[in-house]
C-alpha cells in the first residue's frame, strides 16, 4: 500500500476543529481561572489548583516519551499504530515548558520549605535545606525540561528524516537513543515529581514516590493513544496499520501497567505502614483514613480491580470500540489519582472540589490538546518507510 505524505482533507479537517475547540476552552479556562483568582483574591488556591491541572496534563507529555522509546527499543509492531501520535505527544513538551512558568512565581505559596524554620534541625534537615534552595530548585527543572525537549526533538526530527529519505540508518539511530534515553526520561521525571510534588510535604519521603509517577504517566500515555487511535480509526491507511493482534498486544500494555501502579501503590503504603516512622506515617494517615479514605477506596477499585478484570477478556482488547471505552476511563481516573497525591498536601480535611480546580485543568488541558493537534497535523499519521511498516500490513488479519 502506498502511504500519502500528506494529510487527507478529512483527516485535516477533523483535526483543525478539534484544535480550534480544544485552544477556545483552553483560553477561556485560563482567563476564568486568572478571573477568579483576582476575584476572590486566592492566589494561594490558585496555584494549588495550577500545579494539580499541570502535573496531571504534563503526565501524558511524558507518558508519551516513555511509551514512544519503548516501542524504538522493542521494534514491537504495536508502536506502529500508535507512534505518530505518540510522536505528537512528546512535541507538547514546549508548550508545557511555558506553562510551567506559573509554578515557579508560585513557589512561595505552594512550598513550606520556601519558608525558614520548616526543614527541622534533625540531620536530615540539612541537606533538605541544600536540596531545596530555590536556585537548585530552579537549576534542576531547567535541566528536566532540557533533557525532555532534547530527546523530543532528536526523535521527531530522525523520524521526519525517515518520512523524506527512507533511510535504514535512522532507524537504528532511534533504537540506539531509546535505551540511554528511557534511563534519563525515567531519572529526570521521577527526580521532578519529587520537586514539584512530593516535596509539598519536605519532611515527609518515600523511594517509590517517582516511580508511581513514572507508571502513572505510561497508563494514561496508552490510554490516550487508545482513545485518539478510535477518533482517526476512519483514516484507512492507519485503520490498515493494525488488526486484533495489534491492539490486544497494546491491550496487554495497559493490562501490564495497570498491575505494575497496584503493585508499587502497595508497595508504598506497606513499606510506610509497617515502618511506623513518624515523618513517613502522616501521609499515608491522611490519604488512606478519614474523609479521603472514600477516595483511596474509589481509586483501589476503579483505578485496580474494575481495569484488571476488564482487561482479562480479549475480546475487548482486539476490539477498539470496546478498548476506548475504557481507555476513557482509565483518563478519568488518574486525573483523580493525581488529585489525590497532590490536594491533601494542601487540604487534609477532605476532598472538596474548587471552581479553581475545574477551570484550571479546563484551561491547562484545552492549551494542551489545542498543541497536540497542532503538532499531530504536521506529520503523516503513519511513519513513512519504516522496514516493519510492511509487516503490520502483511500480518492485518493474523491472529
Amino acid at each position: 500500500m502506498t502511504l500519502p505524505n500528506i494529510l487527507p482533507d478529512n483527516v485535516r479537517l477533523q483535526i483543525d476543529r478539534a484544535q480550534r475547540r480544544a485552544l477556545a476552552f483552553g483560553v477561556v479556562g485560563l482567563i476564568i481561572t486568572v478571573a477568579l483568582a483576582f476575584g476572590l483574591k486566592d492566589w494561594t488556591q490558585f496555584f494549588h489548583s495550577y500545579l494539580v491541572a499541570y502535573v496531571f496534563w504534563m503526565v501524558f507529555a511524558m507518558g508519551c516519551m516513555a511509551i514512544l522509546q519503548l516501542h524504538h527499543m522493542t521494534g514491537g509492531r504495536w508502536g506502529l499504530p500508535i507512534r505518530r501520535i505518540l510522536e505528537a505527544g512528546t512535541r507538547t513538551i514546549p508548550a508545557m515548558t511555558v506553562l510551567f512558568v506559573p509554578v515557579l512565581f508560585g513557589m512561595s505559596r505552594l512550598y513550606p520549605w520556601m519558608q525558614a524554620g520548616s526543614l527541622g534541625d534533625e540531620p536530615a534537615g540539612h541537606f533538605r535545606r541544600v536540596y531545596l534552595e530555590p536556585h537548585f530548585f530552579i537549576v534542576r527543572a531547567v535541566i528536566y525540561f532540557a533533557i525532555w525537549n532534547l530527546l523530543a526533538a532528536l526523535l521527531n526530527k530522525w523520524s521526519a528524516e525517515q518520512d523524506r529519505t527512507g533511510d535504514l540508518i535512522l532507524k537504528d539511530r532511534m533504537s540506539s537513543l531509546a535505551a540511554p534515553g528511557t534511563i534519563l526520561w525515567a531519572l529526570s521525571w521521577s527526580w521532578a515529581m519529587v520537586d514539584w510534588v512530593m516535596t509539598l510535604e519536605p519532611t515527609w519521603y518515600s523511594s517509590i514516590y517517582g516511580m508511581v509517577f513514572m507508571v502513572i504517566a505510561c497508563l494514561a500515555a496508552l490510554s490516550f493513544s487508545v482513545v485518539m487511535l478510535r477518533m482517526l480509526d476512519g483514516y484507512q491507511p492507519l485503520h490498515d496499520s493494525y488488526d486484533p493482534p495489534r491492539l490486544n498486544d497494546i491491550g496487554n500494555l495497559m493490562l501490564t501497567f495497570t498491575l505494575l501502579w497496584t503493585y508499587m501503590s502497595f508497595a508504598q503504603f506497606l513499606i510506610i505502614w509497617s515502618g511506623n516512622l513518624k515523618q513517613e506515617i502522616p501521609w499515608v494517615k491522611v490519604r488512606a483514613f478519614g474523609p479521603w479514605a472514600p477516595v483511596a477506596a474509589a481509586l483501589l477499585i476503579l483505578h485496580f480491580f474494575v481495569p484488571f478484570f476488564i482487561l482479562l477478556q480479549r475480546g475487548v482488547k482486539r476490539r477498539l470500540q470496546r478498548l476506548s471505552v475504557l481507555a476513557v476511563w482509565m483518563l478519568v481516573i488518574t486525573l483523580v489519582d493525581v488529585y489525590w497525591l497532590i490536594v491533601p498536601s494542601f487540604q487534609q480535611s477532605g476532598p472538596r472540589i474548587h471552581g479553581l480546580d475545574v477551570f484550571a485543568v479546563i484551561g491547562i488541558g484545552g492549551v494542551w490538546v489545542g498543541a497536540y493537534m497542532a503538532q499531530l497535523k504536521k506529520m503523516p499519521l503513519l511513519p513513512l518507510h519504516d522496514p516493519r511498516f510492511a509487516g503490520v500490513l502483511e500480518h492485518q488479519h493474523g491472529d
